[in-house]
């Protein structure tokens, strides 16, 4: 009987966990980019792993020990929106990955992009994508990522 229940086991499909924000198996969010960098630097840099913070069950990397002091004093202004994932895919209806390098900071907020070609798309029409963006998320922050974004 035990044989069969594991056999059974072998076959069951793979369910993708939702996460409400972005992270790799590990937990890394932003793919290990800083995220107070986009803020104060002006573009992206990879986080030391000698410094960390949670934020919303997600672990960021910081260049500098004083950019992870400022984040810890103000996560919520410094988190990427929409949990990290694309501001374009959640227009669209959908969660996919990012590329660090392809983002944009708007009115005192990060917004991040699958790669430079939906980032050229998303900079088209920031006030039309963004009005979707914020109707879509509440609705999508639960769901499953997908990995490609629709054309």
């Amino acid at each position: 009987m035990m044989r069969r229940l594991l056999a059974a086991a072998l076959f069951l499909p793979v369910v993708s966990m939702a996460q409400p924000v972005n992270t790799d198996s590990t937990g890394l969010a932003l793919k290990g980019y800083d995220p107070v960098a986009y803020f104060t630097m002006g573009h992206p840099m990879v986080g030391d792993p000698r410094f960390t913070a949670t934020h919303e069950g997600a672990t960021y990397r910081f260049a500098t020990a004083a950019h992870r002091d400022t984040f810890l004093k103000e996560a919520a202004k410094y988190a990427p929106q929409y949990g990290g994932y694309c501001a374009f895919g959640v227009a669209g209806g959908y969660k996919v990955k990012i590329d660090p390098q392809a983002f944009s900071v708007r009115e005192g907020k990060l917004f991040l992009n699958y790669d430079k070609r939906v980032q050229e798309r998303w900079l088209a029409d920031i006030p039309g994508y963004l009005a979707k963006s914020e109707a879509n998320w509440g609705g999508l922050k639960d769901k499953p990522r997908r990995d490609k974004v629709g054309s």
